[in-house]
């Protein structure tokens, strides 16, 4: 190739990396990507307060412990772990004493 040619090569692969890059942020400056993270951020710093479930069905089961738990904010779904509780007769039945004591700590 002569120097002309290597010259103009040049230019046009620099003009269409250019021309890739100002279509590229106006592309993605124009996308709902900003708006998107402003609203995970603004979800995650809420500082709403803690609701109980006051629905008469859910309240007809739970003890006073519970309910109080649930007003100030520490009650824990089925455990520390969260998530349902394994606390049933059928469960406890084939139990032993070790395998309780650690699903207490």
């Amino acid at each position: 190739m002569n120097k002309t040619r290597v010259l103009i090569f040049g230019a046009v692969v620099a003009a269409a990396m250019i021309f890739g890059g100002v279509v590229g942020a106006t592309v993605l400056g124009k996308t709902t990507l900003t708006s998107v993270s402003a609203a995970i951020t603004a979800a995650s710093s809420s500082t709403a307060p803690f609701k109980s479930n006051e629905v008469a069905a859910h309240e007809t089961g739970e003890t006073a412990a519970q309910e109080t738990a649930e007003n100030n904010g520490t009650f824990h779904a089925g455990g520390p772990g969260g998530g349902q509780s394994n606390e049933t007769a059928t469960h406890e039945a084939g139990e032993t004493a070790a395998r309780e004591a650690s699903e207490k700590s």
